[in-house]
Protein backbone atom coordinates (compact mmCIF):
# COMPACT_ATOMS: atom_id res chain seq x y z
CA UNK A 1 0.00 0.00 0.00
CA UNK A 2 1.52 3.49 -0.81
CA UNK A 3 2.25 5.25 2.26
CA UNK A 4 0.48 8.27 0.65
CA UNK A 5 -2.72 6.43 0.25
CA UNK A 6 -4.01 6.86 4.18
CA UNK A 7 -3.53 10.25 3.66
CA UNK A 8 -4.98 10.92 -0.03
CA UNK A 9 -8.09 9.27 1.26
CA UNK A 10 -8.38 11.45 4.79
CA UNK A 11 -8.24 14.20 2.52
CA UNK A 12 -11.15 13.49 0.38
CA UNK A 13 -13.00 12.72 3.23
CA UNK A 14 -11.91 15.87 5.34
CA UNK A 15 -12.56 18.13 2.05
CA UNK A 16 -16.64 16.61 2.05
CA UNK A 17 -16.29 18.16 5.69
CA UNK A 18 -15.07 21.38 4.41
CA UNK A 19 -17.93 21.48 1.74
CA UNK A 20 -20.55 21.28 4.39
CA UNK A 21 -18.96 23.80 6.57
CA UNK A 22 -19.00 26.15 3.31
CA UNK A 23 -23.01 25.53 3.50
CA UNK A 24 -22.97 25.60 6.99
CA UNK A 25 -21.87 29.22 7.04
CA UNK A 26 -22.99 30.42 3.72
CA UNK A 27 -26.15 31.86 4.80
CA UNK A 28 -24.33 34.53 7.44
CA UNK A 29 -23.44 36.62 4.18
CA UNK A 30 -26.72 36.64 2.35
CA UNK A 31 -29.18 37.33 5.39
CA UNK A 32 -29.88 40.49 3.81
CA UNK A 33 -30.74 38.94 0.22
CA UNK A 34 -32.62 36.01 1.74
CA UNK A 35 -34.95 38.10 4.16
CA UNK A 36 -35.66 40.54 0.88
CA UNK A 37 -35.83 37.90 -1.55
CA UNK A 38 -38.32 35.93 0.25
CA UNK A 39 -40.03 38.64 2.85
CA UNK A 40 -39.36 37.01 6.36
CA UNK A 41 -37.80 38.60 9.27
CA UNK A 42 -34.57 37.07 11.20
CA UNK A 43 -36.76 34.54 13.53
CA UNK A 44 -37.65 32.85 9.27
CA UNK A 45 -34.08 33.45 8.29
CA UNK A 46 -32.58 32.11 11.70
CA UNK A 47 -34.44 29.09 10.93
CA UNK A 48 -34.30 28.64 7.14
CA UNK A 49 -30.44 28.74 8.05
CA UNK A 50 -30.61 26.37 11.25
CA UNK A 51 -32.74 23.78 9.18
CA UNK A 52 -29.52 22.42 8.08
CA UNK A 53 -29.36 21.58 11.30
CA UNK A 54 -31.99 20.36 12.01
CA UNK A 55 -31.60 17.48 9.65
CA UNK A 56 -27.53 17.33 10.46
CA UNK A 57 -27.87 16.87 14.08
CA UNK A 58 -31.21 14.65 13.75
CA UNK A 59 -29.07 12.08 11.25
CA UNK A 60 -26.11 11.39 13.53
CA UNK A 61 -27.69 8.30 14.83
CA UNK A 62 -28.11 6.30 11.99
CA UNK A 63 -24.90 8.07 10.37
CA UNK A 64 -23.19 6.44 12.78
CA UNK A 65 -25.01 3.01 12.26
CA UNK A 66 -24.88 3.38 8.59
CA UNK A 67 -21.47 3.65 8.16
CA UNK A 68 -20.69 0.95 10.59
CA UNK A 69 -22.74 -1.21 8.33
CA UNK A 70 -22.18 -0.19 4.54
CA UNK A 71 -18.31 1.88 5.31
CA UNK A 72 -17.24 5.33 4.39
CA UNK A 73 -16.84 4.80 0.42
CA UNK A 74 -20.38 4.51 -1.06
CA UNK A 75 -21.78 6.33 2.06
CA UNK A 76 -19.67 9.25 1.26
CA UNK A 77 -19.70 9.18 -2.31
CA UNK A 78 -23.71 9.13 -2.47
CA UNK A 79 -24.31 11.50 0.27
CA UNK A 80 -22.01 14.04 -1.43
CA UNK A 81 -23.73 13.79 -4.95
CA UNK A 82 -27.31 14.39 -2.65
CA UNK A 83 -25.35 17.61 -1.17
CA UNK A 84 -24.55 19.06 -4.95
CA UNK A 85 -28.63 18.36 -5.36
CA UNK A 86 -30.03 20.11 -2.65
CA UNK A 87 -27.18 23.24 -3.35
CA UNK A 88 -29.18 23.13 -6.92
CA UNK A 89 -32.18 23.02 -5.37
CA UNK A 90 -31.72 26.18 -2.94
CA UNK A 91 -30.09 28.31 -5.93
CA UNK A 92 -33.41 27.75 -7.85
CA UNK A 93 -36.07 28.10 -4.44
CA UNK A 94 -38.74 30.78 -5.96
CA UNK A 95 -40.25 30.17 -3.04
CA UNK A 96 -39.64 29.89 0.56
CA UNK A 97 -41.00 26.00 1.29
CA UNK A 98 -38.20 25.04 -1.64
CA UNK A 99 -35.64 27.04 0.02
CA UNK A 100 -36.64 24.90 3.42
CA UNK A 101 -36.43 22.11 1.53
CA UNK A 102 -33.01 22.47 -0.18
CA UNK A 103 -31.67 23.45 3.44
CA UNK A 104 -32.93 20.31 4.47
CA UNK A 105 -31.68 18.65 2.11
CA UNK A 106 -27.97 20.34 1.94
CA UNK A 107 -28.00 18.75 6.05
CA UNK A 108 -29.01 15.77 5.84
CA UNK A 109 -26.13 15.13 3.01
CA UNK A 110 -23.62 16.50 4.80
CA UNK A 111 -24.70 15.17 8.24
CA UNK A 112 -22.10 11.57 6.98
CA UNK A 113 -19.20 13.91 6.60
CA UNK A 114 -17.39 14.23 10.18
CA UNK A 115 -18.41 10.80 11.53
CA UNK A 116 -17.74 9.13 7.73
CA UNK A 117 -14.05 11.16 8.13
CA UNK A 118 -13.13 10.11 11.37
CA UNK A 119 -14.32 6.78 10.82
CA UNK A 120 -11.40 6.70 7.58
CA UNK A 121 -9.22 8.06 10.54
CA UNK A 122 -9.81 5.17 12.98
CA UNK A 123 -9.13 2.69 9.99
CA UNK A 124 -6.37 3.65 8.37
CA UNK A 125 -4.23 5.53 11.56
CA UNK A 126 -2.74 4.00 14.77
CA UNK A 127 -5.48 5.10 17.43
CA UNK A 128 -2.37 7.53 19.39
CA UNK A 129 -3.03 10.18 16.04
CA UNK A 130 -6.93 9.98 15.90
CA UNK A 131 -7.16 13.40 18.29
CA UNK A 132 -4.47 15.03 16.12
CA UNK A 133 -5.74 14.17 12.91
CA UNK A 134 -9.32 14.72 14.20
CA UNK A 135 -8.07 18.08 14.70
CA UNK A 136 -6.51 18.52 11.48
CA UNK A 137 -9.75 17.57 10.16
CA UNK A 138 -12.01 20.54 11.89
CA UNK A 139 -9.22 22.46 10.67
CA UNK A 140 -9.71 21.89 7.07
CA UNK A 141 -13.53 21.99 8.02
CA UNK A 142 -13.02 25.81 9.51
CA UNK A 143 -11.37 26.00 5.87
CA UNK A 144 -14.70 26.06 3.95
CA UNK A 145 -16.43 27.69 6.86
CA UNK A 146 -13.75 30.40 6.07
CA UNK A 147 -14.54 30.20 2.34
CA UNK A 148 -18.32 30.37 2.78
CA UNK A 149 -17.84 34.03 4.45
CA UNK A 150 -15.95 36.30 3.01
CA UNK A 151 -15.09 34.62 -0.44
CA UNK A 152 -18.52 34.13 -0.84
CA UNK A 153 -19.33 37.18 -0.44
CA UNK A 154 -16.90 38.53 -3.06
CA UNK A 155 -18.62 35.97 -5.06
CA UNK A 156 -21.90 36.88 -4.33
CA UNK A 157 -21.19 40.34 -5.70
CA UNK A 158 -20.08 39.14 -8.84
CA UNK A 159 -22.57 36.52 -9.63
CA UNK A 160 -25.40 36.89 -7.11
CA UNK A 161 -26.04 34.46 -4.37
CA UNK A 162 -28.29 31.95 -6.70
CA UNK A 163 -25.20 31.77 -9.03
CA UNK A 164 -22.98 30.94 -6.03
CA UNK A 165 -25.08 27.80 -4.93
CA UNK A 166 -24.96 26.83 -8.13
CA UNK A 167 -20.73 26.54 -8.41
CA UNK A 168 -21.07 24.56 -5.09
CA UNK A 169 -23.86 22.41 -6.71
CA UNK A 170 -21.05 21.20 -9.19
CA UNK A 171 -18.03 20.92 -7.06
CA UNK A 172 -20.08 18.38 -4.96
CA UNK A 173 -20.83 16.68 -7.83
CA UNK A 174 -17.35 16.34 -8.50
CA UNK A 175 -15.82 15.59 -5.09
CA UNK A 176 -18.47 12.49 -5.06
CA UNK A 177 -16.43 10.97 -7.74
CA UNK A 178 -13.49 11.60 -6.45
CA UNK A 179 -14.28 9.51 -3.56
CA UNK A 180 -15.67 6.44 -4.65
CA UNK A 181 -12.86 6.48 -6.86
CA UNK A 182 -10.35 6.50 -3.84
CA UNK A 183 -11.53 5.68 -0.96
CA UNK A 184 -12.01 2.12 0.76
CA UNK A 185 -13.26 0.47 3.76
CA UNK A 186 -10.86 -2.01 5.53
CA UNK A 187 -8.00 -0.45 6.52
CA UNK A 188 -5.18 -2.14 8.78
CA UNK A 189 -6.87 -0.63 12.21
CA UNK A 190 -10.42 -1.51 10.86
CA UNK A 191 -12.14 -2.30 14.75
CA UNK A 192 -13.27 -5.96 14.88
CA UNK A 193 -14.79 -7.70 17.84
CA UNK A 194 -13.03 -10.24 19.95
CA UNK A 195 -15.46 -13.40 20.24
CA UNK A 196 -13.16 -14.59 23.32
CA UNK A 197 -14.66 -11.61 25.21
CA UNK A 198 -18.42 -10.53 26.90
CA UNK A 199 -18.51 -7.51 24.74
CA UNK A 200 -18.78 -9.33 21.33
CA UNK A 201 -21.74 -7.65 19.63
CA UNK A 202 -23.35 -10.04 18.44
CA UNK A 203 -26.77 -8.21 18.72
CA UNK A 204 -25.12 -6.39 15.81
CA UNK A 205 -25.95 -2.06 15.19
CA UNK A 206 -28.41 -2.37 17.76
CA UNK A 207 -26.25 -3.39 20.44
CA UNK A 208 -23.53 -0.68 19.67
CA UNK A 209 -26.13 2.32 19.66
CA UNK A 210 -27.70 0.93 22.97
CA UNK A 211 -24.26 0.91 24.92
CA UNK A 212 -23.68 4.52 23.68
CA UNK A 213 -27.07 5.48 24.99
CA UNK A 214 -26.35 3.79 28.32
CA UNK A 215 -23.47 5.38 29.39
CA UNK A 216 -23.97 9.02 31.09
CA UNK A 217 -20.33 9.71 29.69
CA UNK A 218 -21.51 10.45 26.08
CA UNK A 219 -24.13 12.77 27.05
CA UNK A 220 -21.20 14.84 29.05
CA UNK A 221 -19.21 15.12 26.51
CA UNK A 222 -21.99 15.62 23.75
CA UNK A 223 -22.94 18.41 26.09
CA UNK A 224 -19.35 19.83 25.94
CA UNK A 225 -19.25 19.82 22.48
CA UNK A 226 -22.83 21.55 22.14
CA UNK A 227 -21.60 24.49 24.23
CA UNK A 228 -18.19 25.12 23.25
CA UNK A 229 -19.61 25.13 19.66
CA UNK A 230 -22.69 27.54 20.07
CA UNK A 231 -20.96 30.26 19.50
CA UNK A 232 -18.96 28.92 16.02
CA UNK A 233 -22.51 28.40 14.48
CA UNK A 234 -24.94 30.94 15.52
CA UNK A 235 -22.35 33.89 15.79
CA UNK A 236 -19.68 33.50 13.31
CA UNK A 237 -22.08 31.07 11.13
CA UNK A 238 -24.91 33.19 11.03
CA UNK A 239 -25.65 36.23 13.05
CA UNK A 240 -21.93 37.74 13.60
CA UNK A 241 -21.46 39.84 10.54
CA UNK A 242 -25.01 41.74 11.06
CA UNK A 243 -23.54 42.13 14.89
CA UNK A 244 -20.31 43.55 13.88
CA UNK A 245 -22.17 45.78 11.43
CA UNK A 246 -23.89 47.04 13.77
CA UNK A 247 -22.27 47.44 16.76
CA UNK A 248 -19.11 48.77 15.19
CA UNK A 249 -19.94 50.06 12.04
CA UNK A 250 -17.81 48.23 9.66
CA UNK A 251 -18.92 46.94 5.98
CA UNK A 252 -20.04 43.69 5.56
CA UNK A 253 -16.91 42.22 3.72
CA UNK A 254 -14.95 43.54 7.03
CA UNK A 255 -17.17 41.88 9.08
CA UNK A 256 -16.89 38.65 7.25
CA UNK A 257 -13.48 38.67 7.92
CA UNK A 258 -13.21 39.13 11.28
CA UNK A 259 -16.18 36.17 12.12
CA UNK A 260 -13.66 34.06 9.23
CA UNK A 261 -10.53 34.94 11.67
CA UNK A 262 -12.62 33.46 14.06
CA UNK A 263 -12.85 30.51 12.08
CA UNK A 264 -9.60 30.58 11.61
CA UNK A 265 -8.68 30.59 15.23
CA UNK A 266 -10.67 27.33 15.09
CA UNK A 267 -8.48 25.85 12.48
CA UNK A 268 -5.15 26.56 15.20
CA UNK A 269 -6.90 25.62 17.53
CA UNK A 270 -8.38 22.31 16.98
CA UNK A 271 -5.10 20.55 15.93
CA UNK A 272 -3.28 22.46 18.83
CA UNK A 273 -5.78 21.44 21.57
CA UNK A 274 -5.66 17.69 20.04
CA UNK A 275 -2.07 17.16 19.86
CA UNK A 276 -1.63 18.44 23.36
CA UNK A 277 -4.13 16.38 24.40
CA UNK A 278 -2.40 13.14 22.78
CA UNK A 279 0.96 14.42 23.92
CA UNK A 280 -0.30 15.32 27.59
CA UNK A 281 -2.35 12.02 27.55
CA UNK A 282 -5.26 14.17 29.14
CA UNK A 283 -8.70 15.02 27.54
CA UNK A 284 -10.03 16.37 30.93
CA UNK A 285 -7.29 19.34 31.96
CA UNK A 286 -7.44 20.38 28.01
CA UNK A 287 -11.47 20.47 27.78
CA UNK A 288 -10.99 22.68 30.95
CA UNK A 289 -8.47 25.05 29.31
CA UNK A 290 -10.22 25.14 26.09
CA UNK A 291 -13.77 25.91 27.80
CA UNK A 292 -12.52 28.01 30.51
CA UNK A 293 -10.44 30.41 28.13
CA UNK A 294 -13.60 30.13 25.65
CA UNK A 295 -16.09 31.79 28.43
CA UNK A 296 -13.44 34.81 29.07
CA UNK A 297 -12.50 35.77 25.59
CA UNK A 298 -15.97 35.28 23.98
CA UNK A 299 -17.39 37.39 27.76
CA UNK A 300 -15.33 39.93 26.88
CA UNK A 301 -15.38 40.26 22.88
CA UNK A 302 -19.39 40.88 23.86
CA UNK A 303 -19.78 42.81 26.47
CA UNK A 304 -16.57 44.50 27.32
CA UNK A 305 -16.91 48.48 27.10
CA UNK A 306 -14.98 50.90 24.67
CA UNK A 307 -13.17 47.83 22.52
CA UNK A 308 -12.16 49.23 19.40
CA UNK A 309 -13.06 46.77 16.64
CA UNK A 310 -9.94 45.44 15.89
CA UNK A 311 -9.55 44.50 19.60
CA UNK A 312 -12.70 42.62 19.21
CA UNK A 313 -11.59 40.96 16.22
CA UNK A 314 -8.63 39.62 17.89
CA UNK A 315 -10.81 38.38 21.05
CA UNK A 316 -12.60 36.55 18.68
CA UNK A 317 -9.94 34.63 16.80
CA UNK A 318 -8.88 33.79 20.70
CA UNK A 319 -12.19 32.39 21.09
CA UNK A 320 -11.92 30.49 18.08
CA UNK A 321 -8.58 29.45 19.59
CA UNK A 322 -10.04 27.79 22.64
CA UNK A 323 -13.40 27.17 21.17
CA UNK A 324 -11.12 24.51 18.52
CA UNK A 325 -11.02 22.30 21.79
CA UNK A 326 -14.50 21.29 21.09
CA UNK A 327 -12.76 18.25 18.96
CA UNK A 328 -11.63 16.72 22.22
CA UNK A 329 -15.38 15.60 22.71
CA UNK A 330 -14.95 12.95 20.12
CA UNK A 331 -12.10 11.57 21.22
CA UNK A 332 -13.44 11.37 25.07
CA UNK A 333 -16.37 10.11 23.11
CA UNK A 334 -15.08 7.37 21.37
CA UNK A 335 -12.67 6.22 24.31
CA UNK A 336 -15.48 6.06 27.11
CA UNK A 337 -17.31 3.28 24.83
CA UNK A 338 -16.13 0.32 23.32
CA UNK A 339 -14.25 0.08 20.32
CA UNK A 340 -16.95 -1.71 18.43
CA UNK A 341 -19.65 0.74 18.73
CA UNK A 342 -17.10 3.45 17.25
CA UNK A 343 -19.25 4.48 14.53
CA UNK A 344 -22.48 4.89 16.63
CA UNK A 345 -20.45 6.41 19.58
CA UNK A 346 -19.39 9.42 17.60
CA UNK A 347 -22.56 9.96 15.90
CA UNK A 348 -24.19 10.15 19.21
CA UNK A 349 -21.78 12.64 20.38
CA UNK A 350 -21.96 14.57 16.80
CA UNK A 351 -25.73 14.44 17.14
CA UNK A 352 -25.41 16.19 20.33
CA UNK A 353 -22.91 18.78 19.88
CA UNK A 354 -24.22 20.10 16.39
CA UNK A 355 -27.51 20.41 18.03
CA UNK A 356 -26.41 23.66 19.71
CA UNK A 357 -26.69 25.31 15.56
CA UNK A 358 -30.71 23.86 14.81
CA UNK A 359 -31.20 25.53 18.68
CA UNK A 360 -29.31 28.70 18.58
CA UNK A 361 -29.53 30.03 14.99
CA UNK A 362 -33.24 30.39 15.67
CA UNK A 363 -33.06 31.37 19.03
CA UNK A 364 -31.32 34.38 18.21
CA UNK A 365 -33.07 35.48 15.69
CA UNK A 366 -35.89 35.03 18.15
CA UNK A 367 -34.62 37.37 20.73
CA UNK A 368 -33.78 39.78 17.61
CA UNK A 369 -37.33 40.09 16.93
CA UNK A 370 -38.42 40.59 20.51
CA UNK A 371 -35.75 43.74 20.25
CA UNK A 372 -37.16 45.14 17.42
CA UNK A 373 -38.18 48.53 17.14
CA UNK A 374 -40.21 48.32 14.06
CA UNK A 375 -37.48 50.11 11.45
CA UNK A 376 -37.35 49.11 7.98
CA UNK A 377 -34.79 49.57 5.52
CA UNK A 378 -35.15 47.81 1.71
CA UNK A 379 -37.60 46.02 2.45
CA UNK A 380 -35.98 44.23 5.15
CA UNK A 381 -36.13 44.52 8.92
CA UNK A 382 -33.49 46.40 11.22
CA UNK A 383 -31.74 45.73 14.47
CA UNK A 384 -30.81 47.80 16.89
CA UNK A 385 -27.05 47.96 18.53
CA UNK A 386 -29.42 46.98 22.21
CA UNK A 387 -31.05 44.48 20.52
CA UNK A 388 -28.10 42.57 19.11
CA UNK A 389 -26.55 42.76 22.60
CA UNK A 390 -29.99 41.71 24.26
CA UNK A 391 -29.66 38.54 21.96
CA UNK A 392 -25.98 37.18 22.19
CA UNK A 393 -25.65 36.34 26.19
CA UNK A 394 -27.10 33.16 25.86
CA UNK A 395 -23.83 32.23 23.85
CA UNK A 396 -21.54 33.53 26.73
CA UNK A 397 -23.60 31.42 28.84
CA UNK A 398 -23.19 27.98 27.24
CA UNK A 399 -19.56 28.76 27.73
CA UNK A 400 -19.96 28.30 30.99
CA UNK A 401 -22.07 24.94 30.93
CA UNK A 402 -18.78 23.97 28.19
CA UNK A 403 -16.88 24.52 31.63
CA UNK A 404 -19.22 22.42 33.78
CA UNK A 405 -19.99 20.03 31.37
CA UNK A 406 -15.90 19.20 30.96
CA UNK A 407 -15.35 19.11 34.86
CA UNK A 408 -17.91 16.02 34.99
CA UNK A 409 -15.76 14.15 32.72
CA UNK A 410 -13.84 11.33 33.30
CA UNK A 411 -10.53 11.15 32.59
CA UNK A 412 -9.45 8.17 30.25
CA UNK A 413 -5.61 9.08 29.66
CA UNK A 414 -5.81 8.94 26.10
CA UNK A 415 -6.91 4.94 26.10
CA UNK A 416 -10.02 2.90 25.35
CA UNK A 417 -12.16 1.36 28.17
CA UNK A 418 -10.40 -1.36 29.93
CA UNK A 419 -12.63 -3.91 28.87
CA UNK A 420 -11.27 -2.96 24.88
CA UNK A 421 -7.92 -3.19 25.22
Amino acid sequence: MPPALPWIMWGLGALFYCYGFFQRTSPSVMVDELMREFAVGATLAGTLSGLYFYTYAGLQIPVGLILDRFGPRRVLAVSCALAGAGSALFALADSLMMAYAGRLMIGGAVAFTWVGALLIISRWFPSGRFAMISGLTLALGMAGGVGGQAPLALLIAEVGWRGALGIAAALALVLAALIALVVRDHGPFLARPDPATPEAPRKGLVAGLARVLRNPQTYTVGLYGAALTSPMLAFAGLWGVPYLERLHGVEREVAALATSAMMIGWAIGAPLMGWLSDRLRRRRRVMLLASSGSLLTLAAALYAPGLPFEAVAVLLVANGVFGGGMVLCFAAGREHNPAWAAGAALGVVNMLAMSSGAIFQPLLGWLLDQGWDGVMEAGRRVYSAAAFQDAVWVLVLMQGVAVTAALLTRETHGRPRAEDT
